[in-house]
């Protein structure tokens, strides 16, 4: 019982992360970032497949028990995590280059990708990233059976090991790291996944309309 939940949450992020590494390999065989721009949709339409095939099963997204305070508090987190990505982004707070997507052809902005993109990052990536980081790793560190471990009870080695692999994880590996202090703050004291899922939706979001407003695709 307790491997298939686990394997119900770790796989989703590893079908995302190999995308990941498929797209840097074939680029390092001399494909143009232009012409992996369809990996994407890919990418995505792969991990919300087993999302939508394992649904019955994440018992922690059963029922939005969220009120109008832990509801604001959580789109104000999402917010202010956003502001503060934007801002540490200085040279040694990063890792390496971010390539970056760019999703113009010939100067013109394909719209399509556009929101598949915003989409992606705003509606799938949070539930997958919240149900493999929160829900699985912090409560799995201190307790194989890691769906009756309340997050309340999350240790302070649980906390950081998370916060600190979930910032490598990124290019912005500080940003990183905030945000993800932010999500595991909201999910120790809401006790409802649904928190850091919204908290992380709205950053991605916001994040998207700010990188097409202003050309900032190095962000993507």
């Amino acid at each position: 019982m307790v491997e298939r939940a686990t394997l119900q949450r770790v796989a989703p992020f590893l079908a995302y992360l190999f995308f990941i590494f498929l797209a840097d390999m074939l680029g390092r065989l001399g494909h143009a970032l232009h012409e992996l721009r369809w990996l994407y949709a890919l990418k995505i339409g792969v991990v919300l497949g087993l999302l939508l095939y394992w649904r019955r099963s994440y018992t922690e997204l059963a029922s939005f028990a969220l009120g109008a305070r832990a509801i604001a508090v959580a789109l104000m987190t999402g917010t202010v995590v956003f502001l503060l990505w934007i801002c540490l982004d200085t040279d040694w707070m990063s890792i390496g280059k971010a390539d970056g997507f760019d999703p113009r052809n010939d100067g013109r902005i394909e719209w399509s990708l556009v929101l598949l993109r915003i989409a992606g990052a705003a509606l799938v990536v949070p539930v997958m990233e919240e149900l493999f980081w929160r829900s699985f790793l912090l409560r799995w560190l201190d307790a194989a059976d890691f769906l009756a471990r309340a997050p309340r009870l999350a240790s302070a080695r649980a906390f950081v090991v998370s916060v600190l692999l979930f910032g490598i994880e990124h290019n912005l590996w500080l940003a990183g790291m905030v945000a993800g202090a932010a999500y595991t703050v909201l999910y120790m004291r809401s006790g409802s996944l649904w928190s850091p899922i919204l908290a992380h939706g709205v950053t991605n979001g916001v994040l998207g309309l700010w990188i097409i407003s202003g050309g900032h695709w190095n962000y993507w």
